[in-house]
């Protein structure tokens, strides 16, 4: 990909700052990425498989928490947000605040370079964050695959991993995560026809650490 102002942290403190702003006004939470439906295919995806309620989920990327709070309306109630953007994190403190759900936890964290403590997690969830991490004018390929072994760190054997791309196709995905993760499950996504061709705007994908 092309390098781009969405993989840096400096875009993306800008924007949370901003959305953080726009809360305080008038009490908008902000874009949710790939729009409610990902959410949805998310959550039905963990009821369908039975995935316990006391399951420890990570939000990687967590923008600002919204994600979080539909899964502890769904009941889940072992939930981690984290964020390399401070104002990210304030926002979804906000929104959390705003909703009642105070046993999320949320933290500023690197997913790149995590804390020890940031590890044996059943479920990891990434909406969009690995697509910026592709975006990163600074040795794009380096982080992807700090990103890759970070997942490795913090997600415990035959722990979960669901993906949701816009920027990678499904095949490109199993060849970014080919080591230690093996796919389970394709998640139906919406279709785009053009020239002829049907294809998806939106990869979502499960994995299970090996």
């Amino acid at each position: 990909f092309s390098p781009s102002v969405l993989g840096t942290r400096e875009h993306w403190d800008a924007a949370y700052e901003r959305e953080l702003q726009t809360f305080q006004d008038i009490g908008d939470t902000g874009e949710i990425w790939f729009g409610e439906e990902s959410m949805v295919r998310i959550i039905r995806w963990l009821e369908k498989h039975k995935v316990p309620l006391d399951s420890s989920v990570l939000d990687i990327g967590t923008g600002n928490g919204v994600l979080l709070v539909e899964l502890a309306k769904s009941g889940y109630v072992n939930l981690t947000g984290i964020d390399y953007s401070p104002s990210a994190i304030q926002l979804s403190e906000k929104v959390r605040e705003k909703e009642g759900m105070s046993n999320i936890k949320l933290k500023v964290e690197d997913f790149l370079a995590p804390s020890a403590e940031l590890s044996g997690f059943d479920i990891c969830i990434d909406k969009g964050t690995f697509d910026a991490v592709s975006l990163d004018p600074s040795d794009a390929l380096g982080k992807r695959r700090l990103y890759v072994a970070s997942l490795g760190r913090v997600l415990k054997p035959e722990g979960f991993f669901l993906i949701t791309s816009c920027n990678w196709t499904r095949e490109e995905l199993l060849n970014e995560f080919r080591e230690g993760f093996e796919i389970l499950e394709e998640l139906p996504t919406p279709k785009f026809c053009f020239g002829g061709r049907i294809g998806n705007s939106v990869t979502a994908l499960v994995f299970q650490r090996k």
